[in-house]
């Protein structure tokens, strides 16, 4: 488990800035569940283990705060530091497991006594649809190329529109299989609605945004969209909350950057008007790329809004 200064440590890593590259490359997000137990050793004595791999992969790794069992772990960057990451990630996971000399939880020994690893992704269900591919050709064709285990949930995870995606292996198998599932969710960007999954928090502990009566949010972080398609690209437009604005931007207009460069879409930010509550954010392109904006801008207010339940409740 991690300390309360590791968790401090962590908290001030993730506000440095995303590495140059990620910012000239396509990028996307993976998310994982994994085990408070399991989040406090990587994240290491005084976020020391966690800035690491950071530096060795070139990948943003986030974990957010949460109150239940499990954390998300969202990595960020081009398909080469993702999977550098969960490379690490992984050869961490197995030393934890060989100083311990037996099983711990995600873990297991395969027949030829080699250590057997698993990931629980989560991933939004019309990527799912891609990953598994028609008649289930392409997720058998991962497992063959990379020897893991590739699991599909058939329900999506509570109040989401996410499913769990459970791969096993080896590091090194699960390292190929991540490389094959970047690879998909760059060539098949979400569609439809998005509502992501964040871990149980205990009940009567519900952040609500504030948000103007004329343009609601959609429970729980969905916005209400009005839109006006033409041929080729469509424009939608959201109000987000001043005190969530930042979140989306960035530190230095970083994240919204790199939603701009992963979405292909347009996204204008109106300046705060008088005593308004709230900002008017303008997002056009073809309905993919649109799509994948709402993907992303909806991910970074989910993790603020994680966050301040946590505090919330911590105080």
């Amino acid at each position: 488990m991690a300390t309360p200064d590791d968790e401090a440590a962590l908290q001030m890593s993730q506000e440095a800035e995303t590495p140059e590259d990620l910012i000239t490359e396509p990028v996307l997000s993976i998310r994982m569940l994994m085990s408070s137990r399991d989040v406090g050793s990587i994240i290491g004595k005084g976020g020391i283990t966690i800035k690491t791999f950071r530096e060795q992969s070139g990948a943003r790794i986030n974990i957010s705060n949460s109150t239940s069992s499990e954390r998300l772990v969202t990595i960020t960057g081009n398909r080469e530091s993702i999977c550098k990451a969960f490379e690490a990630i992984g050869v961490k996971i197995e030393q934890d497991q060989a100083a311990l000399k037996q099983p711990i939880e995600g873990m297991g020994v395969g027949v030829d006594g080699s250590t057997t690893i698993s990931f629980r992704l989560v991933i939004q269900t019309s990527q799912c649809g891609s990953l598994i591919g028609k008649g289930g050709s392409k997720i058998k064709e991962i497992r063959e190329k990379t020897g893991a285990s590739i699991q599909v949930a058939g329900e999506t995870l509570p109040n989401s529109t996410e499913r769990a995606v459970t791969i096993s292996g080896s590091h090194n198998a699960l390292t190929m299989a991540i490389s094959q599932i970047t690879n998909i969710m760059l060539e098949n960007p979400p569609r439809g609605p998005f509502i992501p999954y964040k871990p149980h928090a205990p009940p009567n502990q519900t952040f609500q945004p504030r948000v103007t009566p004329s343009l609601p949010y959609q429970a729980p972080y969905a916005a209400n969209f009005q839109t006006a398609a033409g041929p080729a690209t469509t424009t939608q437009q959201m109000r987000i909350p001043n005190d969530l604005i930042g979140c989306v931007i960035g530190r230095k207009g970083q994240k919204i950057h790199e939603i701009r460069v992963t979405s292909g879409a347009q996204i204008k930010i109106a300046n705060s008007e008088g005593e308004s509550t709230d900002r008017l954010v303008t997002i056009t392109g073809t309905p993919e790329a649109v799509g994948m904006a709402q993907y992303l801008i909806n991910s970074r207010i989910h993790t603020e809004v994680n966050s301040f339940i946590s505090v919330g409740l911590n105080l």
